[in-house]
């Protein structure tokens, strides 16, 4: 907290460094997020020195899909039903210009979370300034796969992105007490085998 005595941010620096210590810090800074990605929790990046943050990792665009027709969510998924999706194809130069409206975008990167990781994403600021949000869920702990979020274009003159454009942070967690990770319909989705179905 701010020293309110002195109104110096001095404190503040000196209990967050004594909770890192104490390993009270759930948020997995860069250096240990390098151990982790030599180690394969992130495949398939373009520059290891570019997409790294303080506290993450950008994605980037590799496929977009337009939805259609109804989706089906019950209570234990027997009756559920994922809309289709037309892939949007980009110009010859590798460009999307997409429309005011919805898309399904499939990331480049791989992700291979260990039992005692977990992630969440967040759209870029750059991609939010241009008047487009994502739609995320939750990375749980042990999911392996190409991962698919929901792309929502606010700006009504569109927007463009270009192959492996970066729009997404990801915001990786260390977790405890995990004694059943991650292994439903989407465990190793957009790959070559799924474990699920």
């Amino acid at each position: 907290m701010v020293n309110k005595k002195e109104g110096m941010p001095g404190a503040y620096k000196d209990a967050e460094d004594a909770k890192e210590s104490r390993g009270e810090c759930p948020v997995i800074g860069s250096a240990e997020l390098r151990r982790l990605i030599a180690a394969g929790m992130i495949q398939d990046y373009l520059d290891l020195e570019t997409q790294l943050q303080p506290n993450g990792f950008d994605l980037t665009a590799n496929t977009f899909y337009s939805i259609t027709g109804r989706g089906v969510i019950d209570f234990d998924n027997q009756g559920r039903k994922i809309p289709e999706g037309v892939e949007v194809p980009p110009d010859q130069d590798g460009w999307w210009h997409l429309a005011h409206g919805i898309y399904r975008i499939r990331f480049a990167e791989v992700i291979a979370l260990p039992k005692y990781v977990c992630a969440l994403g967040k759209p870029r600021s750059t991609l939010l300034r241009c008047g487009v949000s994502l739609e995320t869920a939750v990375w749980d702990a042990g999911y392996s796969g190409r991962s698919e979020s929901l792309l929502v274009v606010h700006n009504m003159d569109g927007v463009s992105l270009s192959k492996r454009a970066r729009v997404m942070q990801m915001v990786f967690f260390r977790v405890s007490g995990v004694d059943m990770p991650y292994n439903g319909i989407y465990q190793m989705e957009n790959l070559s085998r799924r474990t699920s179905e």
